[in-house]
């Protein structure tokens, strides 16, 4: 899901880089004011998790990669704010040190998997599981709302691809950058993400909170709050 260098245009980048700016910052100040400090730690654990699940990149048509992000646990077990600075760290050394995903799209891809998707995987876990869900219910509302968030982060990234063709474009008519149509870049994305990577998403955010659940209950009910 890593749109690289070259395929976005600066009509749409430079939003994005906008639009990350001011989260960024309204992130800051809310954990600054909300944070517990005994979760300082699990922060740096799931930047290095996110990390980590996210370089196992399989390349798919579209000028982009699919794989799991680790975005909706995250926001489940510790909120959308602390997942999305998270998610922004790892997205940043990715970028920076690897090249996994393109400097200038850095905005885009923070924008993408580290607030759309956390955001999303939030409020669907809460409407599905509720305030005194059984575990089975708490199981099933993790998995719908990983699922589902990683696939809204890739319809967003699908479209800012398949964008691209009608806001730049050279005198001949021929894209500048990304050169794939809508009608080409949602398909490709989401079909993959629907069934496979959303799916291993769902599974592996579950996993996890089980474990959680089982070790860490108190984090839980915090959540549930």
């Amino acid at each position: 899901m890593h749109i690289p260098d070259g395929y976005l245009s600066p009509q749409t980048y430079l939003p994005l880089y906008g639009g990350f700016a001011v989260i960024a910052s309204v992130a800051i100040a809310k954990l600054k004011r909300t944070v517990d400090t005994r979760l300082v730690p699990y922060v740096g654990m799931a930047a290095a998790f996110s990390f980590l699940i996210m370089m196992f990149n399989i390349p798919i048509p579209g000028g982009t990669t699919g794989h799991a992000v680790g975005g909706g646990i995250i926001a489940i077990l510790f909120g959308p704010w602390v997942a999305f600075v998270a998610l922004s760290i790892a997205l940043i050394i990715q970028a920076l040190v690897f090249g996994d995903g393109g400097i200038t799209a850095i905005g885009a891809n923070c924008f993408n998997m580290g607030f759309v998707m956390p955001l999303v995987a939030w409020y669907v876990y809460r409407i599905i599981a509720g305030s005194n869900a059984s575990t089975r219910r708490q199981m099933i509302a993790v998995f719908v709302a990983a699922w589902l968030s990683l696939n809204v982060a890739a319809l967003f990234t699908a479209v800012e691809l398949g964008i691209q063709p009608l806001v730049a474009a050279g005198p001949d008519g021929n894209p500048l950058y990304a050169p794939y149509p809508l009608k080409i870049t949602i398909p490709a994305m989401m079909g993959e993400h629907l069934l496979l990577f959303g799916i291993v998403e769902g599974l592996v955010s579950v996993l996890i909170f089980r474990y959680f659940a089982k070790y860490h209950p108190d984090i839980i009910a915090a959540r549930r709050k």
